[in-house]
């Protein structure tokens, strides 16, 4: 169970500014999703390491996190992304 990342489609990325934003500073911090999340990438870069391997992504990438993923955030660039859960 690994973050799945790809390119938005114009429906995906249309959809997504109608969500909330997140934004978070370089920093590294263990992290759980009890429901999926679904996200759109802004700007920055981050690195997120689970068991499965690790998984990178950056400014432009649609990323979705299923439900009860465990794994670790490093983020390398100040992080902003539109954000949905469920």
């Amino acid at each position: 169970m690994k973050p799945k990342v790809t390119k938005p489609t114009p429906e995906q990325k249309q959809k997504a500014e109608s969500w909330p934003i997140w934004e978070k500073e370089e920093s590294t911090f263990p992290w759980e999703y009890d429901e999926k999340e679904t996200c759109l990438i802004l700007k920055g870069k981050a690195v997120v390491k689970c068991p499965e391997g690790t998984v990178e992504f950056g400014a432009g990438d649609y990323v979705v996190f299923p439900k009860g993923l465990k794994c670790t955030w490093e983020i390398k660039e100040k992080i902003r992304k539109h954000y949905n859960f469920g």
